[in-house]
């Protein structure tokens, strides 16, 4: 019995961890842009002629 308790103490401890991590990145921004990266897969990289022929 007393493992069982262990345990979902445990558990509690790290869904309040992840939570909280959850929560930080809310108020930081990391969710503020949902349409950029949708659309960034279509744009082609500008890479220059210059840069692939470095030697030869």
């Amino acid at each position: 019995m007393k493992i069982i308790i262990l345990l979902i103490s445990i558990s509690v401890v790290v869904a309040i961890v992840f939570l909280v991590a959850f929560l930080w990145a809310m108020k930081s921004g990391q969710y503020e842009d949902t349409y950029g990266p949708s659309v960034r897969m279509l744009f082609d990289d500008n890479v220059k002629k210059d840069e692939n022929k470095t030697e030869k």
